[in-house]
C-alpha cells in the first residue's frame, strides 16, 4: 500500500491543513513523508494573505520546523527544497515524484478560485494531469485546525468500465488495512443528464434512449454485485447503490447521506479546459464536496 507520502507544503496554513491525514495515514501503513517546497519564479509576494516562501534557506527553515512539530517522532520524515527556481511548480513536484519515488502525493485543493482555475487548472489538477502517482486533495476552504478523524467510511466512485477499477482496488486494499467499510456508487444518467455528446441521439429517440439506460442501471447492478462479492471475500464491510441522475451531484450527495469521510474515483487526470470541455466528473466531485478525495490515475 502506500510507504511513501510527499507532501508539497507552500508555507501557508492553508497548504498545511494537510499535514494531519499525512500523519493518520502514515502512522497506519507505517509510511515514510517527505516535505517539498518548490521556490517559485517570479512569485507573489503572498500566498493566501501570507508571506510567500521565495528564499531558499526560508524554506528549508519552514520544513525543518514542520517536521519537528506537526510530525511525530515514529515517523520517518525528510525535507526537501527545490532551490532552482521554477516556472511550472506541477511539473516540479512530478518530477520530485520521479526522484523521490513516493506512492502517494497528499496536497490541499485550494487554487486561485477564478477563470484562471478553468484556463489551466490549479496546481494539484496539474499534478493528478501531469502525473501516475495517486493523489489525496484535502478540501479545507480555511486556516482553523479541524481535529482529523480518520477515514472509517469509503465511498467509491465506479463508472462500471473494468478500465477504470484502478479506483476500487486501491480503496479495497486501504479499506482492508484502515479496518473501514466501503459504500460503493454508480450512477447511470437520466435523459436530461447525458453527456453533451450524447444529447443529440436522445432528442431524436428519446424512447431508445431510455430504454437503453434502463439496460444499463441492470448492467449496474450486476457490476456492483462482483464488486461486492470481491469485498466480502476480503472481509471488508461493503454496501452498493446504483443512483440515477448527474455522476458528480449523486456521488457527493450519496457520500453526504452515508456519512462518507473520503470519496475514491479512478480518473485520467485530465484538467483545466480539457476537463471542461469532455464533461469530466472527478474535477465537478471536487468542487462540490468538502470530503477528502482520492484520486486514482487510470492507466492510459
Amino acid at each position: 500500500m502506500f510507504k511513501h507520502i510527499l507532501l508539497p507544503l507552500d508555507g501557508s496554513e492553508l497548504a498545511e491543513t494537510a499535514i494531519p491525514a499525512a500523519v493518520y495515514l502514515a502512522e497506519k501503513m507505517k509510511a515514510q513523508i517527505t516535505l517539498l517546497h518548490v521556490i517559485e519564479k517570479n512569485a507573489p509576494e503572498q500566498v493566501h494573505g501570507q508571506q510567500h516562501l521565495t528564499n531558499p534557506a526560508d524554506a528549508k527553515t519552514y520544513l525543518k520546523h514542520v517536521a519537528g512539530e506537526h510530525i511525530p517522532q515514529s515517523i520517518k520524515v525528510e525535507t526537501h527544497v527545490h532551490t532552482e527556481e521554477i516556472d511550472k511548480v506541477s511539473r516540479s513536484i512530478v518530477e520530485h515524484s520521479a526522484e523521490f519515488a513516493p506512492d502517494l502525493i497528499i496536497m490541499c485543493a485550494h487554487g486561485w478560485g477564478s477563470w484562471r482555475d478553468i484556463m489551466v487548472g490549479n496546481i494539484a489538477q496539474q499534478v493528478i494531469a501531469a502525473g501516475s502517482i495517486p493523489v489525496l486533495l484535502l478540501q479545507s476552504r480555511s486556516t482553523e485546525k479541524e481535529e482529523f478523524g480518520g477515514f472509517a467510511r469509503v465511498l467509491v466512485a465506479l463508472d462500471g468500465d473494468p478500465k477504470h477499477e484502478a479506483g476500487f482496488d486501491t480503496a479495497l486494499d486501504l479499506a482492508g488495512l484502515l479496518k473501514a467499510s466501503l459504500h460503493l456508487v454508480q450512477v447511470v444518467p437520466t435523459l436530461f443528464t447525458l453527456k453533451p455528446q450524447h444529447t443529440a441521439t436522445s432528442t431524436l429517440m428519446p424512447a431508445t434512449t431510455s430504454a437503453l439506460l434502463e439496460i444499463d442501471e441492470d448492467h449496474a447492478c450486476e457490476y456492483l454485485e462482483e464488486k461486492i462479492r470481491r469485498a466480502e471475500e476480503k472481509g471488508v464491510p461493503v454496501s452498493a447503490e446504483v443512483e440515477r441522475g448527474d455522476p458528480a451531484q449523486q456521488v457527493v450527495q450519496s457520500a453526504s447521506a452515508n456519512q462518507s469521510q473520503l470519496i475514491v474515483l479512478g480518473t485520467h487526470g485530465k484538467s483545466g479546459m480539457g476537463a471542461f470541455w469532455v464533461s469530466s466528473v472527478a474535477p465537478k466531485i471536487v468542487e462540490q464536496t468538502r470530503l477528502p478525495v482520492l484520486l486514482v490515475p487510470v492507466r492510459r
